[in-house]
């Protein structure tokens, strides 16, 4: 990858940004960490120039905070090196105001880079654009889309949260089941959904499609189509705060847990794929095959690849405590690494399509995994299958029942760290040393986790044991 250099039409874009915002007093700079959460700091607008012409340092750490937003001490990174300044630069095309708030504000996106310019291991974004690499010195284009899923949250100072229930008009009755689809469950929070869609426009984020999901107050919101994984991944995590800002307005509470209730069904964060050739050809469709759907090699390979590295890429689809909550039987999750038509309950999908669009679903991620690694971790299993020519396995036919026991994914986060701890194929496409860094940060996590006392322990166990 090559260095950071100062970029004229990012200066540029500054420039029309202050003319044409001319009440934009200051600029909240924001950076995707090592768990796809946004942090940063606000600087006034007079000093933007600065973020645009050289980049401005901060501290090399900041990206590789806990959940807690702490630093990891079994990392020394931020702590006993001396917490080294790194680059951050603005990220182009992402510069955007913050309609949600009441201050006049507006946000970037940042990378990081090493003071000499060259691509930190830090930043997540980095470390998709090294996976991607081996596709694209194949000659193939990537297009991608996500999408997200997400509750809101009933009001009230209870310590345990309850999804947002739609109520009967004209009664405080909560409407009973889960209404997939219900209509009536958008009109109940019109304004919110139209804000998110309005602030969606003035960011230039491509969300298409919003519908009610497979729970009371769970919803999707669908990002259009592009032709580069980093973009499609900026999206998602701007959606995401957009999502977040916008429900503080209207006094939502909302959360991208990945099983905020045991009773609902959980989160996800799927990703479709497509490849195309440098004619313009998908090169996972065969459309004079006989077969329908009508499956290329290629596609067979890279579905192949997909499954064959799924296991060890299940703690970057899964990276926290409660991501495991998610990963149970009959609700939609899939629990192996399997392939097939129109089937939602396969771990690799490919939805009804033409050939010219035909594509894979990714459907195993929860939402609150970081998307750029996500998106490498599936970069990675397609570039081994096709280079590989894996062979997926038989597909699983459309309206087929599958067992609730085929159980072949690890389900538990101890279980998971270990098979990403062995693998010898992530290091070559993530880089070995952020391996490194990855793992220590998910393990150090979850010894924090289990160090801690919670009420179950004394529910369960205090007064019988």
């Amino acid at each position: 990858m090559r260095k950071w250099l100062p970029d004229q039409a990012g200066q540029a874009e500054l420039e029309r940004f202050i003319k044409d915002h001319p009440d934009i007093g200051m600029l909240e700079v924001v950076i995707p960490d090592i768990n796809g959460i946004l942090r940063g700091k606000r600087i006034p607008m007079d000093e933007a120039r600065e973020l645009y012409e050289s980049g401005i340092k901060a501290c090399g750490s900041t990206p590789l905070m806990s959940n807690k937003g702490e630093t990891i001490p079994e990392l020394g990174l931020g702590t006993i090196d001396g917490d080294p300044d790194n680059v951050i630069v603005p990220v182009r095309g992402m510069l955007a105001p913050v309609p949600w708030l009441e201050s006049h504000m507006g946000q970037i996106l940042v990378g990081m880079v090493k003071v000499g310019g060259e691509p930190s291991l830090y930043d997540t974004r980095n470390i998709l654009r090294r996976a991607t690499q081996p596709l694209h010195d194949m000659g193939l284009k990537i297009v991608v889309a996500t999408e997200l899923e997400f509750y809101l949250l009933e009001e009230g100072d209870s310590p345990t949260p309850r999804p947002k229930f739609p109520r009967v008009p004209g009664t405080g009755i909560r409407q009973d089941g889960l209404q997939y689809a219900m209509m009536e469950d958008l009109w109940d929070c019109d304004a919110f959904l139209a804000d998110i869609h309005d602030v969606c426009r003035a960011q230039d984020l491509p969300a298409t499609t919003t519908h009610s999901e497979f729970s009371p107050g769970q919803f999707e919101i669908n990002l259009h189509h592009v032709e580069d994984p980093v973009l499609a991944c900026d999206h998602a995590v701007l959606l995401k705060r957009v999502i977040k800002g916008v429900a503080r307005k209207h006094r939502y509470g909302v959360t991208f847990m990945a099983k905020p209730f045991a009773e609902y069904a959980g989160n996800g964060l799927h990703i479709h794929l497509s490849l195309y050739d440098n004619r313009g050809g998908n090169i996972f469709a065969a459309p004079a095959a006989k077969e329908h759907p009508p499956v290329s090699d290629a596609m067979r390979h890279a579905l192949g690849g997909l499954a064959q590295t799924m296991a060890e890429c299940m703690a970057i689809f899964a990276p926290n405590a409660n991501s495991y909550r998610r990963l149970r039987a009959r609700s939609f999750v899939p629990l192996k690494p399997n392939w097939g038509y129109n089937h939602r309950c396969v771990s690799l999908r490919i939805p009804v399509s033409d050939p010219a669009n035909l594509r894979i679903e990714h459907r195993v991620a929860g939402a609150d995994a970081n998307p750029y690694l996500v998106m490498a971790a599936i970069m990675a299993g397609v570039h081994h299958g096709l280079e590989r020519q894996c062979d997926p396995g038989p597909m699983v036919a459309e309206g087929t029942f599958l067992r609730d026991d085929e159980v072949t994914l690890p389900t538990r986060w101890e279980k998971a760290l270990e098979l990403f701890d062995r693998s010898t194929l992530l290091p070559r496409y993530l880089d070995r040393e952020f391996c490194r860094i990855f793992s220590v940060c998910r393990h150090s996590e979850n010894e924090q986790f289990h160090a801690q006392i919670s009420n179950r322990d004394y529910e369960w166990y205090l007064r019988a044991v």
